[in-house]
């Protein structure tokens, strides 16, 4: 099972929340995910600046970050028994955004589970284009 906790600062703006996590946990589904938890934060752009200039040291509104907690390598031998995994967080700024939050999300978890768009081959971004397509048919 996967489990999101999702929340939408008010400064975000109107935003289906509902569709934005089933398309996480449809992805997780598709990538062979089957129990863990992630977190999703849509947030507005003051805020998005402050996390991107922490973590990123630049201070401005960016579409998504995410966050990652227990890795690919982790998630392979993960006990059954035990709490599921924890993916890590994944951040959103509608008003950032120029391709649709369900698109970021699933940006964000493929960053999640190990991938790296800025250090592949043009792997993640293949991966991201085809789990898009295949929601959209």
């Amino acid at each position: 099972m996967i489990e999101v906790e999702a929340s939408v600062a008010p400064e975000a703006g109107e935003v289906d929340l509902d569709a934005v996590v089933a398309r996480v946990v449809w992805a997780c589904g598709r990538l062979g995910v089957g129990r863990a938890s992630a977190g999703l934060m849509v947030v507005g752009p003051d805020e998005m600046a402050r996390v991107n200039g922490e973590h990123r040291g630049r201070p401005e509104p960016t579409d998504v970050l995410a966050f990652p907690v227990d890795g690919p390598d982790v998630l392979a031998g993960w006990p059954a028994d035990g709490p599921p995994p924890e993916l890590g967080d994944v951040v959103i700024c509608p008003q950032a955004a120029e391709e649709p939050l369900t698109t970021l999300a699933v940006h964000g978890l493929l960053h999640l589970l190990g991938y790296d768009h800025e250090t592949d081959d043009g792997e993640m971004l293949a991966l991201q284009d085809r789990l898009v397509a295949e929601a959209a048919s």
